[in-house]
């Protein structure tokens, strides 16, 4: 059972998953705020003496121009899907496996097929947006790559830029926010249809497989991430991956998992209790959800008008210092968060390392201590949170209930 609830949680405690029209306005919010997202990006031209940018994140081609690369495909899809964005003009490449989907996806982009050889189209392409400094995605292109474009328009001059595409992306309109929610809703009911199927002797792996099937089976149209199922001590890796460690009654089991919807992703993360938890697992939990409460109420304050906008750095601190002040584990090594959408980790971050700078809004990110007590017990808590100063909201997106939850029993 669940402390507060009464009962566990059922799928159908949570949101259903998208309808068809969903999807369709989604996308038209997506059209619809384009033009705008490539006039932020081209105001840093000037500011920077550039006349064009050269982009291959795949999220950025889906964010600027509409084309959609799967999770993984830019491994085989060559130079398809990169991009240059000049004053007036935006251009997608591609090879022949590309073209009819680009025709159809990056409207009002020109669609250039090059075949698979970037370089040698590098040229004329450069020279048709009028361009004779080029912004690229310095942390993104292979030193190969550049010093191929480098050579073949050499009059040509490759500014190294990071982070142009991906601050704009950290502040989410409407349209990105509610595929968030929607996202985590399909994960909140994935694993509460997992549930029943929780007990001693079942493995790691297959309560991962079952719950990524559940995932894609109740509205994802991905999983985020490759979902991750840890028992006892295992759950003391922050990354671990699924094996056939059996589950064990009187230890806790950890899940990491996300769900994908129209192309924006959830992430969230339960330490569940198979049977009684002992008296030490059942106090890292709460030192673990006390020093989550005390992020999510900093934020609180700050819509409330009671403080000014924490840094990623600054909540960071907090819920860390939650932790210190028990003093009986350690804290987490990783950061407190990040921020989640077209990638599952982006901007902003929060962690000891983060920008001191405010954090953005509107924006969502991940709240995520954890204590990991080395080959015997692991506890982390995953939610995240919709953040909007201006409009003086703080909400929790994950809605699968964070009390102690005791299953297999």
């Amino acid at each position: 059972m669940a402390d507060g609830l009464g009962r566990s949680p059922v799928p159908d405690d949570f949101a259903p998953p998208p309808a068809a029209d969903d999807l369709a306005r989604w996308a038209a919010d997506d059209a619809a705020a384009r033009p705008g997202r490539l006039d932020r990006l081209r105001e840093r031209f000037e500011r920077h003496d550039v006349q064009a940018y050269f982009g291959v994140r795949r999220e950025n081609t889906r964010y600027l121009t509409g084309f959609v690369l799967g999770e993984g495909e830019e491994k085989v899809a060559g130079h398809s899907g990169q991009f240059l964005v000049g004053r007036d003009e935006v251009v997608v490449v591609v090879d022949s496996r590309y073209t009819i989907q680009a025709d159809r996806e990056a409207t009002g982009a020109r669609i250039e097929n090059i075949g698979y050889d970037l370089p040698g189209a590098w040229r004329r392409l450069v020279e048709s947006l009028g361009a004779t400094r080029v912004a690229v995605e310095a942390g993104f292109v292979s030193h190969a790559l550049w010093r191929r474009l480098d050579a073949a328009a050499p009059d040509v001059e490759l500014v190294p830029v990071e982070g142009w595409v991906e601050q704009d992306r950290a502040i989410k309109i409407d349209a990105e926010l509610a595929r968030v929610a929607a996202a985590c809703a399909v994960a909140d009911r994935a694993l509460a249809a997992l549930l029943p199927e929780i007990r001693p002797g079942v493995t790691e792996r297959e309560l991962a497989l079952r719950l990524e099937w559940l995932l894609r089976t109740g509205g994802a149209e991905a999983v985020a991430f490759e979902p991750t199922c840890l028992a006892g001590a295992q759950a003391a890796l922050p990354h671990g991956s699924p094996g056939d460690l059996p589950v064990e009654a009187g230890r806790v089991l950890l899940f990491d998992f996300g769900a994908q919807v129209a192309g924006y992703r959830s992430d969230m993360t339960r330490t569940l209790f198979v049977g009684e938890p002992s008296e030490r697992d059942r106090g890292v939990y709460e030192v673990v959800a006390a020093a989550q409460r005390a992020a999510i109420a900093t934020l609180e304050a700050v819509v409330g008008g009671e403080l000014e906008v924490p840094s990623g750095r600054d909540l960071d601190r907090v819920a860390r210092g939650v932790i210190e002040a028990d003093a009986r584990w350690p804290a987490y090594g990783h950061g407190l968060g990040h921020g989640i959408g077209l990638a599952t980790h982006e901007g902003p971050s929060l962690s000891r390392s983060a920008s001191e700078e405010p954090l953005p809004s509107p924006t969502v990110f991940s709240v995520e201590p954890g204590i990991y007590i080395e080959n015997e017990t692991g506890v982390r808590i995953e939610d995240l949170v919709l953040f909007d100063a201006g409009a003086g909201r703080v909400e929790r997106l994950t809605q699968f209930p964070r009390d102690v939850l005791v299953v297999g029993g």
